[in-house]
């Protein structure tokens, strides 16, 4: 891809940035982070260690200025390629379907803010382009309003959007993992990347990455000692029957088990989830759980290295913060196999607009 004359990246600003994953990502494409931002001074701390030379701004983004974000880059913002950032899902979440005791969507005042304030950052910057990352979720038909009002004001703005749910596994992450991604270019408008891999490998797409194929090499020894990451709780010797690859319902008079244990459909999916080594992990979850997998297929909770390894981030990358905190900032992140994927096609569309200008 060509670029203009004197412009050698395409800077970008990162929103609701936590660890970084999705800008890993971009940078592995072109793309170079010029702010990044969060509402936890934790994620400061990682991108400190991870990558020190960016600025970074803590704070909540509806209390952001453009103002704020001009100091923040010295006194000009410049020009902008992209803004790129996954608004916190909880309210348009599938877990929140569960609990009526909370507003969904737009009707959630953290959703209205972090939807509303990513809007509001384009109309100030007005990028050339900008990737927005949520839960699968987004896409529902219950949530159409919050996905409408997406669509509506960024193309009030200019942009020509795209949307679609891609699956993490799909592009080489050992991991299934779906996620909606709507993007908006003022340029050419962008093409969502096309699967590399499959479930069903054919001529020109590639097997799905399996969890086995990127986390022997990390566990060798079948006597290792796993303090700290015992699973199951009361319900270990449990754990221990389950396949791997099955869940609680495996102890289900559905399933044909002589002795249930459980109703069928009476927990969530994940309790007692087992990876197995042929196929690639379900969704790491953000938090840290010891019924809550899913686990490893030796019956234990899945290590720092080993969820790094299943969301694509470099073993060398470091992150501040207990265990907990380490695995919430890990779970939350885009996998950076998947945002270069997105990244990709984004450069695409606004490059042919560069090397008119070459």
């Amino acid at each position: 891809m060509k670029q203009s004359k004197g412009k050698s990246v395409m800077r970008s600003i990162s929103l609701f940035s936590g660890c970084g994953g999705l800008d890993l990502g971009l940078h592995e494409v072109g793309f170079k982070t010029v702010l990044a931002s969060d509402s936890e001074q934790l994620c400061a701390d990682t991108w400190q260690q991870s990558m020190p030379s960016v600025p970074f701004v803590v704070s909540r983004i509806g209390a952001l200025t453009r103002a704020n974000i001009t100091a923040a880059l010295g006194g000009k913002i410049g020009e902008i390629d992209l803004i790129a950032g996954g608004p916190p899902c909880p309210p348009f979440s599938k877990s929140r379907f569960y609990r009526k005791d909370k507003p969904r969507a737009l009707e959630d005042p953290n959703g209205w803010e972090t939807i509303n304030g990513y809007l509001s950052m384009l109309d100030w910057v007005r990028p050339r382009a900008f990737i927005l990352e949520n839960v699968k979720g987004l896409a529902y038909k219950v949530h159409a309003d919050a996905l409408d009002t997406i669509i509506e004001r960024a193309e009030k703005l200019g942009y020509k959007i795209s949307t679609d749910v891609l699956n993490a596994a799909d592009f080489g992450v050992p991991q299934i993992r779906e996620r909606c991604f709507v993007v908006g270019s003022l340029d050419a408008k962008v093409t969502l990347p096309s699967p590399t891999h499959s479930r069903e490998p054919s001529p020109g797409l590639l097997p799905w990455v399996n969890a086995g194929d990127v986390l022997y090499d990390l566990d060798t020894d079948e006597n290792a000692s796993d303090e700290g990451h015992f699973a199951g709780g009361q319900h270990h010797d449990l754990l221990r029957q389950i396949p791997p690859g099955d869940n609680y319902l495996y102890f289900t008079e559905k399933r044909g088990h002589p002795a249930p244990k459980f109703k069928w459909r009476g927990r969530y999916w994940s309790f007692l989830l087992k990876l197995s080594p042929d196929m690639p992990s379900w969704t790491i979850q953000a938090r840290r759980s010891n019924n809550m997998g899913p686990f490893h297929w030796r019956n234990r909770i899945l290590r720092i290295s080993e969820i790094k390894r299943l969301q694509t981030f470099p073993d060398a990358f470091t992150l501040v913060g207990t265990i907990e905190q380490q695995w919430r900032q890990i779970g939350n992140a885009v996998p950076p196999m998947l945002a270069a994927a997105v990244g990709r096609s984004v450069a695409e569309a606004i490059g042919s607009k560069l090397s008119d200008a070459a």
